[in-house]
């Protein structure tokens, strides 16, 4: 079973989405100053990255995060890979956002990519955005799995799981993503004509 098979099963049975609950260099005072709460948002206004707090990821950044995204939810013949519907702009948005729990993914993300840069260096003399595929996936299948991680890679393995959570959660709250997943909730029904015959019978009633 492939990375991208088995994110999509695990999101489908989750329950309780760590992401459910919202949404370096010359970053960390910007975040700081913003405003974590205040007036309601007008909620029929369409907002667009940035707009409510300064973005976090400088270009070189935004580069990682994209080839990183793209690792998790790669391309397939269902549908587009991450990066391609806007999850590397919702992980900028999220690790921005002034409240505790973004900041702390902040600091995990861009610790991160700080470790990245350093292994790729380590084993390539490269930096991680000039790896080839073979490379880059040689060092993430090293990170992928908490449990299984050698002891010296404990502390990027669980940045790489923070990182897989907050791209599959970006990527399957997508209209792509939903339509990965089969999700067929959302959408606008000319009529209803209630429950099919044969699950009412199931639920025992009919």
């Amino acid at each position: 079973m492939d990375r991208r098979t088995t994110l999509k099963w695990i999101f489908a049975a989750s329950t309780a989405w760590p992401l459910g609950r919202a949404f370096a260099a010359g970053g960390e005072g910007a975040a700081r100053t913003a405003q974590p709460y205040g007036a309601d948002p007008e909620l029929l206004d369409v907002y667009r990255p940035g707009d409510l707090w300064p973005l976090t990821f400088t270009p070189q950044q935004r580069e990682l995060a994209k080839v990183l995204c793209d690792v998790i939810v790669p391309a397939d013949a269902e549908s587009p890979n991450a990066s391609s519907v806007g999850v590397v702009d919702f992980i900028d948005e999220w690790i921005s956002a002034p409240y505790a729990e973004q900041r702390r993914d902040r600091s995990t993300v861009l610790d991160g990519f700080v470790w990245l840069d350093a292994e790729a260096s380590r084993r390539y003399t490269k930096t991680a955005i000039a790896l080839d595929a073979g490379q880059l996936h040689a060092i993430c299948d090293d990170i992928c799995y908490l449990p299984k991680a050698r002891s010296g890679f404990v502390d990027a393995a669980k940045f790489f799981a923070r990182y897989r959570d907050l791209t599959a959660g970006g990527f399957y709250t997508t209209p792509d993503g939903r339509k990965d997943l089969r999700y067929i909730g959302n959408i606008p029904l000319t009529q209803f004509d209630g429950p099919p015959p044969e699950v009412l019978k199931k639920a025992g009633l009919a």
